[in-house]
Formats: structure tokens, sequence, C-alpha cells
């Protein structure tokens, strides 16, 4: 499951899927995941800014940039060059380009180190790390498995039971050697194939944030297709209104009030397969190659979007109690997860989750 949303004027519009951010009309005018308790209001001196949106499609997904800006002239030239960040991006980490970086560096696999852009490096570094903590919950080496999986979900077939050893066989984020100072990566086995698709989009949106700032606006919003990351709030708004929204019979759960942060949502509400009457998720675990089962939804906030990205599938993995162990250990983190046992619903909150406010209608 993932957040994706609509912000109009003034209005409040539900997502035909599993989230939205709400934002009022407001008068014209890295460090912890921030919350409605730390304000970052307008100041007298800041010019009247107006508010402007733009949306293009990155990554296998869409992206949403809304920004508050002095004029319509420097909004756009901000967006557009985040938007060039973001493609920049996608040509060096998408696995279904296999002209891309990442697939050039999997062409490679089972030779010697091959020296990778400082970008590409970061992911792959940031995303070891993870694995460490969630031994293997969360690995980019899983792109073997899912490809077969993206088969499977085509045809509603299970993958062949021979062909998913095969591929599990090849997944093992200890078999990738990183050497900082020379920035090379090398791939230990033949065949290996990383997927960056569980941390790539939300790097993305920390990139795109960090471009509008460098064009000195401050006040934004990046949404990649769910993963959300926000800067300064709104002129004369606490934050970012983001509602998470509710599995099906859940309760709604209200809306989260952010700066300076980033949220992620993963679960099984829109991409699943159904097989043999059991519910499949597309997000596969790793350790056993199959595609998750239960009604569940893992929502993370983090300082950033590389972060809340990535840790959304480790809760989703391991659970609430693993999971959440991990989250806990970890600075500005904050997690919360809902399962569905039979008829109820049971929610797991860890601890320093921001306060949830209940959504305006």
């Amino acid at each position: 499951m993932r957040l994706c949303l609509f912000i109009l004027w003034g209005l409040l519009l539900p997502c035909p899927s599993v989230g939205w951010v709400e934002e009022r009309d407001p008068p014209r005018g890295q460090g912890e995941p921030r919350s409605s308790t730390h304000p970052t209001r307008a100041t007298k001196t800041e010019p009247s800014l107006d508010r402007y949106s733009f949306t293009e499609p990155h990554m296998g997904t869409r992206f949403q940039i809304i920004v508050y800006a002095p004029s319509a002239e420097a909004a756009r030239m901000a967006s557009t060059d985040a938007f060039a960040r973001i493609e920049a991006l996608n040509a060096m980490m998408s696995d279904y380009d296999r002209n891309s970086e990442v697939m050039r560096l999997c062409a490679q696999a089972g030779g010697p180190p091959v020296p990778v852009s400082k970008e590409l490096f970061f992911v792959l570094s940031t995303a070891q790390e993870v694995s460490r903590q969630s031994d293997g919950a969360f690995d980019v080496t899983v792109g073997p498995v899912v490809k077969l999986w993206r088969k499977a979900r085509k045809q509603r077939r299970l993958p062949d039971a021979e062909k998913l050893a095969e591929a599990r066989a090849l997944v093992d984020w200890h078999k990738v050697r990183l050497d900082a100072d020379k920035r090379t990566v090398q791939l230990l086995k033949a065949g290996m194939l990383l997927d960056l698709g569980g941390i790539a989009k939300g790097y993305a949106a920390d990139e795109a944030l960090a471009v509008l700032k460098q064009h000195g606006l401050e006040r934004a919003l990046v949404a990649a297709g769910g993963d959300i990351a926000v800067a300064a709030p709104p002129p004369n708004a606490d934050g970012w209104k983001i509602a998470i929204a509710a599995l099906p019979g859940e309760k709604d759960p209200g809306r989260l009030i952010l700066h300076h942060a980033a949220v992620s949502t993963s679960g099984d509400a829109e991409q699943y397969v159904e097989i043999d009457g059991r519910r499949y998720s597309h997000i596969v675990d790793p350790r056993t190659g199959l595609g998750l089962i239960g009604r569940m939804s893992a929502t993370v906030v983090a300082r950033r979007g590389i972060d809340s990205d990535s840790l959304t599938k480790v809760v989703a993995v391991l659970g609430a109690e693993k999971g959440v162990k991990i989250i806990e250990a970890r600075d500005g983190v904050a997690a919360r997860m809902v399962r569905k046992k039979g008829e109820a619903f049971e929610t797991i909150v860890s601890k320093h989750f921001p306060k949830l406010h209940p959504v305006e209608r």
C-alpha cells in the first residue's frame, strides 16, 4: 500500500486508493522529523508566497511537487530542475532500463569491482545498512525473485518452484561489496540482480526537495507515488497535513501534521495478486522469496525519504513485534502498523510516532 494524495485549494478530496494531503487555503503572504509541536510559520519579512503544483511521471509512478513561491516563473524553474534531477536518478537506478547505471553494474555481477556514481553508491550504502540492521528483511539483491513475481502477477500463477529456488540462491546482501575509498561496488555472484524499487523513490523525493531549496524555495512537498517528503510548512501553517488511509473496514486513523520529515506506507491495499484463493502482496520477503500474505499496512515517519521508504519494508516483512524494535533502535524514526486479525484490527505504534489528528470533512 502506498500513500497518494490530492491537494485542492480550500478542499479535502479523498484519494481513491489510500491517502491524501489536506491543505487549507492560507493567507498569501536535516534534524528530527517535526510535527505540529515545532511549528515553522511564515515571518513578517517573508515575501508574499503563492501555491503552485506540478506533476510528472517518473520511476513508474506519478511525482507531484507542491511549492510556495514568490512567482509562477520561480516555481516553474525550480520544479523543472527538480524533475530533471528525478529523471537523472531514474537513469541511474531503474531496473526496467537495461542501459541504466544499476543494470550495467548487474551485467558485471561475478566480475571485478565497478566504479559507480556517488548517488548510486550512497543508495547502496544506505540499503546495506538497512539490510544489516534488519538481518536481510530488506535486501536490494532480491531482483531475481521480484522478476519472477512480476511475471506471476501477470499470469496469476505462482512462480515455478525450481526457478524460485534458483532465484533465491542469488539473493544475499552479504555478496555486495562496497569500497568507499575507491567508490566501487562488486557483486560477488554471477546472475545477481539489484532492485532499488524499495528505496530509490524516497531518495529521489529527498533530492527534489534539495533542488527546490537551492532555488530558495523551502516551503515544499514532494510526493513520489506515495513516498512523501516535506520541507518547511505552508505559510501560516504548522505543517503539511498528510492523511493515512484505513484498511478496508478499519476506522479512519486520521492525519499527520509534519514538516522537515518524510512518511511512507507499505501494504497490500492496491498491489497484490490472488492465486488459488490466497492474496499475495507485491512486497516480497527476501528471505523466503514469497509475497507477503495477510492484510496489513506499515507507516514509517523519518527525517529522510530514503529512510522512510526502505524501513516500511522492514516493518512489513518482519511484522510489528520485530519491526518496531528495529525502528525504535534508530534516531528520528517512528512506525505504525495495522494488521487484520479475523474481523478485528490490531494497531501497534512505536515510541515517538507523531500524533494523529482527526480528518476534517
